[in-house]
């Protein structure tokens, strides 16, 4: 075999590769040999065809196979022999006619481009200083959270007679709806308490009913959404002739034992200790992203090379597609929202730069600490990650074991938090305490 530089250009490198045409019949003939045993023709023993016959019969399709195999040893072959650490698949650009080649009267040639990871010093972790923030959970922030829980357990309460509804009260009330004069399934109801500003109702529906009393009877015209489930009613225009019975104020339930019960703990103590545990586990996983992110900033601002361009346009590719979809389902947010699309391609594309560069960083650290992920972190992602499907736990399993990209893509962020524990335990940092708003404060998002 016969390899040879054509181009060394940045990143990039194209080699020259011959594979003579005596190799690939050798190949071919330890190919049929091998395949011998299993043959079963008419005529013939089983294991009993000859060579001669199976290549007559069958030669040109299994050069075809041989060939495969043969690019695929001879450009990881032409890799290794240059030292070459691939960015991406190499290119393959088929120089020699193909059904010469397998037919056994050409030589393979071909052109392999690949794109190469550059090379760098990565910084030391141990010349690397950070500050990591953590916040105290006090007596206020526990009765926050019980205060909220709280809130999802009020009660209505029946006002005086004269009690005007206001939004928040809830009303009772009976309701029948007509279109055109005529009453529709589902339009009538009796009894029904209704919380005004819960949105729960047709729009328009709860706003005139504020200011309503008990004893009151008044007609409700609103107009159905063009979206409408029942496509029978779907933007058509009905009036609910409606009785208000009660009025209802809004109690929230006592920050007490028998709040505590209605959520299956012993008592207010015990639902105490359990939201510090949730609270401790938040903040700490606060601590550590905002921390992560500073890791990334200094690593990104400390790291200058020329990136793979393959590798960027693949990064940038991905998050475009889910912008221009975010962008046309109107989930765009604010500020890119305002943007042209000129300017939201170039606040992006730094941001793939950014997650390659980072990416590159981080793999070479890990490499040079010999950071490795083991098969049960692998196995853990894997069902972790099959669990999100109840039901379909086993075909989750069966796909990432089927699937080595699958796997792989389970694998990364795995291998970036252990580098990450790397940093953080070699790097000097100290820790600084903060009130909650900081700590809990949003980043830029470059």
């Amino acid at each position: 075999m016969q390899i040879e530089e054509v181009e060394n250009k940045g990143l990039s490198r194209t080699y020259s590769v011959t594979v003579p045409k005596e190799a690939l019949a050798e190949k071919l003939e330890a190919k049929i040999k091998e395949m011998q045993p299993q043959v079963s023709l008419k005529g013939f023993r089983p294991g009993k065809v000859p060579v001669s016959h199976i290549r007559k019969m069958f030669g040109q399709s299994i050069m075809k196979d041989v060939v495969e195999d043969v690019l695929n040893e001879s450009s990881q072959q032409a890799m290794n022999d240059n030292n070459i650490r691939p960015a991406g698949q190499p290119k393959i650009d088929l120089r020699a006619n193909g059904e010469e080649v397998t037919k056994g009267e050409a030589d393979l040639e071909y052109q392999m481009t690949v794109e190469t990871i550059p090379e760098f010093e990565p910084v030391d972790p141990e010349k690397l200083k950070f500050t990591k923030l953590i916040s105290e959970i006090d007596d206020a922030a526990i009765d926050e959270r019980i205060g909220d829980l709280a809130k999802g357990q009020k009660t209505y309460k029946k006002k005086a007679k004269t009690a005007k509804a206001k939004k928040e009260d809830a009303v009772l009330i009976n309701f029948t709806g007509r279109i055109d004069g005529e009453p529709f399934d589902g339009g009538a109801m009796e009894d029904h308490e209704l919380v005004l500003g819960s949105g729960t109702f047709i729009p328009g529906f709860e706003d005139q009913l504020v200011g309503t009393k008990a004893g009151e009877k008044l007609d409700v015209t609103v107009t159905f959404p063009e979206n409408y489930g029942a496509e029978n009613l779907a933007g058509k225009e009905a009036v609910f002739e409606t009785e208000v019975l009660e009025v209802r104020g809004a109690k929230e339930a006592e920050m007490d034992d028998a709040l505590a019960e209605k959520f299956g703990f012993e008592n207010l103590e015990k639902l105490k200790e359990v939201i510090k545990e949730q609270l401790e586990n938040e903040y700490g996983v606060q601590s550590r992203m905002k921390l992560k992110r500073a890791i990334l900033d200094e690593l990104d601002g400390k790291h200058s090379f020329d990136l793979p361009p393959g590798m960027v346009e693949a990064e940038f590719s991905a998050i475009w597609n889910q912008v221009q979809a975010e962008k046309e389902a109107g989930n765009l947010d604010e500020e890119d929202a305002k943007k042209s699309d000129k300017q939201l391609e170039k606040d992006y594309r730094k941001i793939a730069e950014r997650r390659v560069r980072l990416g590159l960083v981080l793999a070479e650290m890990g490499q040079k600490a010999e950071v490795n992920v083991t098969n049960d972190e692998i196995q853990g992602a894997m069902i972790n990650e099959a669990r999100q499907y109840p039901g379909q736990e086993q075909q989750v399993i069966e796909f990432y074991q089927k699937n080595p990209q699958a796997i792989a893509q389970l694998r990364a962020p795995i291998y970036e938090e252990k580098v990450v524990d790397l940093i953080i335990e070699k790097a000097k940092v100290t820790e600084k305490k903060v009130k909650k708003a900081e700590l809990f404060k949003e980043d830029e998002l470059l």
